[in-house]
């Protein structure tokens, strides 16, 4: 458990807090650059600080403070100029570094001196980041999956009524698969009366992760360059089917999970980040790599979508791996108190997370650059490791199968891309099956 202060140390995150500190000496995610298709003006609230994004006429990116400083008119209706956001009452112009360019039927002279609040943004791989920190800003990483080629992506958005530490030490829980996913989600389906449609195929997901609670010898937690990885160790002596060692998934640090490695047929960057106290916007940046020979459909941009939580009874939906863990994220309140919980030998990772978290914002209390802040542009970078051979990659795995229906147990299934998945995944399966000599036609276009 954690004590009072100790809790607050990790949890807060507004201006001024050890935190929210930390947090701004990083790029931040705070919208995937299609929400601003059909509004290129939007409303966005990160690290407790209210303000508005914008796309101008000229196709420059922006992030301004929430108010005109004129009449204190919310921003967010403001108008697209080539050069900035007007403000609709008055006009006020405002660029991207927040200096007020002009104050129409004002007098022309000393506009700069007018200047709002405003952070630099970038765009990188179809998501718009902020820095929100001290000048000089550090390079944007290119982590492997915003940038990997040859690939079909898309951006799952939920806002998450709960601090973003909860969702956050979900990634330092490898047994939590076993009831969240595993046995919880038969009983879901067990209640539609859906079991034996939907699980009936010995590869369906809570299988195999219902299996994983039987046989743990003990669990790991490891630092790596980047954060930690952690995960199982299962012992045939103790009832698992075999000695085995089970990696979990891959902590990149402040705030990403990284599922699957990089050229993999599914992975996906979990990214949760601190909107304020009480809610996390959670991302899920997706992505289907084609193996080498086969050819990923084309895609325009990056799509985005928000997966539903309930259904149209108002019931949760709790038939899909993120809906099971949303609500046990939002479960534990809106800042679990820590103080209170009680902790078992499972929970190794999770006090790693803790102690690397609070290490890291230590040395931002020092003075100094805290872990993945890059003064340099380092290429991209594989937060999870150099991903193996990807044929190899391919050779068992059912996340490309989603053709076949496998889609259903993610928010995938949601995606406008999913369709476009579907049809890689039928490519991949002709080259297969090709590889192994039989005659297969090609894919459908």
């Amino acid at each position: 458990m954690l004590s009072t202060a100790a809790n607050e140390r990790l949890t807060r995150v507004g201006p001024g807090t050890p935190c929210g500190e930390l947090m701004r000496r990083y790029w931040i995610p705070v919208a995937a650059l299609t929400q601003l298709d059909p509004n290129p003006v939007r409303k966005v609230r990160v690290l407790g600080e209210d303000l508005v994004l914008y796309r101008n006429t000229s196709g420059g990116l922006g992030l301004i403070g929430e108010r005109c400083l004129h009449r204190l008119v919310e921003m967010k209706h403001g108008i697209p100029d080539e050069r900035g956001l007007r403000c609709p009452y008055h006009g006020w112009l405002y660029g991207a570094d927040g200096a007020c360019l002009e104050r129409p039927m004002e007098s022309a002279k000393g506009e700069f001196k007018f200047r709002t609040k405003a952070y630099p943004v970038k765009e990188l791989g179809g998501l718009v980041f902020a820095w929100m920190g001290p000048q000089p800003a550090p390079a944007l990483p290119r982590w492997d999956l915003f940038v990997w080629p040859n690939a079909v992506k898309q951006i799952a958005v939920n806002i998450i009524d709960c601090n973003w530490l909860q969702c956050q030490e979900n990634t330092g829980d490898p047994t939590h698969s076993v009831w969240a996913h595993g046995h919880l989600f038969k009983y879901v389906l067990q209640r539609q009366g859906k079991y034996e449609d939907r699980a009936a195929s010995v590869d369906h997901t809570l299988h195999g992760r219902t299996k994983w609670g039987t046989g743990i010898k003990e669990l790991y937690a490891n630092a790596t360059p980047y954060g930690f990885e952690k995960g199982i160790v299962f012992s045939k002596e103790l009832g698992a089917e075999e000695d085995l060692v089970r990696r979990h998934s891959t902590v990149i640090f402040p705030f990403y999970t990284q599922t699957g490695k990089a050229g993999m047929p599914r992975s996906e960057f979990q990214i949760r980040v601190p909107i304020d106290d009480a809610h996390t916007l959670h991302i899920c940046y997706q992505v289907y790599a084609a193996p080498p020979g086969v050819e990923a459909p084309g895609q325009d941009n990056v799509p985005w979508y928000e997966p539903p939580t309930h259904d149209e009874n108002n019931e949760l939906i709790l038939d899909y791996v993120l809906a099971q863990d949303a609500l046990v994220w939002k479960a534990q309140g809106a800042i679990t108190d820590r103080s209170k919980e009680i902790l078992g030998r499972t929970d190794l990772p999770i006090l790693f997370l803790r102690r690397q978290l609070d290490e890291q914002i230590a040395l931002v209390e020092q003075g100094k650059d805290p872990m993945n802040v890059f003064r340099r542009d380092p290429g991209m970078i594989h937060g999870s490791g150099a991903p193996p051979d990807q044929q190899a990659m391919f050779s068992q795995n059912y996340r490309k199968m989603y053709h076949k229906g496998f889609a259903t147990d993610d928010a995938d299934r949601y995606g406008p891309a999913i369709d476009l998945v579907k049809d890689l995944h039928r490519r991949i399966e002709i080259a297969d099956l090709a590889r192994a000599g039989a005659n297969v036609e090609a894919p459908a276009k």
